[in-house]
């Protein structure tokens, strides 16, 4: 199922909390809904189901409007934050229960609860209550629930919150899994963005009560539109530098203009390299830089550098230095962006340079 938000706004007391969001969740795909806490990304899941009403805009499904229809009539199924398993029930009669509910047959309803046990890994566990079950078992219950009623649309609320790191891996591929097994449209909602780039089709940044940017995590992380998607799309975090500081170091490569209007160099981590780059590399400039400190992070070797422009982390410095040891920085054009003092992304190395 296709949905689409057409400048959809919801205030309380006044006070706007989701400001003319405007996007198409295209039919079959996972999109994540990413952003900080406070986002109103949890209030954006409550309008799709029908829970809250928007004070202006439309909503529609297929190209129906749904805006103000009864929660009932969706076809929604929603995976909460905290599971909200019925603790009395076993596992079966907790993901029968819709079924129960919509009055179908004991039998009929009790087989197919032991085909989405099956789905979700969790067929081994059905006389279980909810009490005897791990987090991440907890959640695959959750979701065969949701799955069950067949729903035109999934809605889960930081499903992987509540889960240690190797469970969270483990269940966020299984929600990919099994998203693609049943083809359901399906919106993710997460503030880690390592989920979303892990599992989603497409990513919606929400913050400060609208939508900063959507698209692929290559997209967001290569073109980001401003400061905030950058700084928020990426591990590790971009290098913010004031111009002023470091337009001394700069070559020509950025049209004077657009370096006149720029407040802040971003630099991912990637794009700060040992001089000199190869000819077929644009550069930006160079600079010194004194190694503060090196840390090894799995494959990526982290290294902390001072500068006359300020502090700089790269991944891009393969050597081991030691503390101390001057060297001499370049700066790609891919991975540097341009950013005026609203925020605007005003000249992109990947694409402009």
């Amino acid at each position: 199922m296709q949905v689409q938000l057409t400048d959809i706004t919801l205030r309380y007391a006044q006070q706007p909390v989701l400001a003319h969001l405007n996007f198409t969740v295209p039919d079959g795909e996972l999109v994540a809904l990413l952003g900080p806490s406070g986002s109103g990304k949890t209030t954006l899941l409550n309008l799709l189901a029908g829970l809250l009403t928007p004070s202006a805009g439309r909503l529609t499904f297929n190209g129906t409007d749904v805006t103000h229809q009864d929660p009932r009539q969706r076809h929604v199924g929603m995976v909460f934050q905290d599971y909200a398993l019925y603790p009395h029930l076993n596992v079966l009669d907790n993901i029968a229960f819709p079924l129960k509910m919509a009055h179908v047959k004991r039998a009929v309803r009790r087989e197919q609860a032991q085909t989405y046990a099956q789905l979700v890994h969790v067929d081994d566990q059905l006389t279980k209550f909810p009490r005897e079950l791990s987090g991440g078992q907890q959640q695959r219950v959750a979701l065969a629930r949701a799955l069950i009623k067949h729903p035109d649309l999934l809605l889960l609320d930081e499903p992987l919150s509540n889960l240690d790191a190797a469970l969270r891996v483990e269940l966020r591929d299984e929600i990919r899994r099994i998203q693609r097994l049943t083809g359901v449209t399906t919106l993710f909602v997460t503030h880690d963005q390592a989920d979303a780039l892990r599992i989603a089709d497409r990513i919606i940044v929400l913050a400060n009560r609208c939508v900063q940017q959507s698209g692929t995590g290559a997209d967001l992380y290569r073109h980001p539109r401003n400061q905030f998607v950058a700084q928020f799309i990426g591990t590790p975090a971009i290098n913010l530098l004031a111009v002023d500081t470091i337009r001394p170091f700069l070559n020509s490569q950025i049209p004077s203009d657009r370096l006149q209007s720029a407040t802040t160099l971003g630099i991912r981590s990637e794009a700060l390299q040992l001089a000199p780059l190869p000819p077929t590399t644009t550069t930006l400039g160079q600079l010194p830089a004194t190694l503060t400190r090196q840390v090894l992070i799995g494959r990526d070797r982290q290294t902390s550098l001072a500068t006359p422009a300020g502090s700089l982390l790269s991944t891009a410095i393969p050597t081991n230095f030691p503390a101390g040891q001057t060297i001499q920085l370049t700066v790609a054009a891919s991975g540097s962006f341009l950013f005026a003092a609203d925020g605007r992304c005003i000249w992109d190395g990947d694409a402009d340079a």
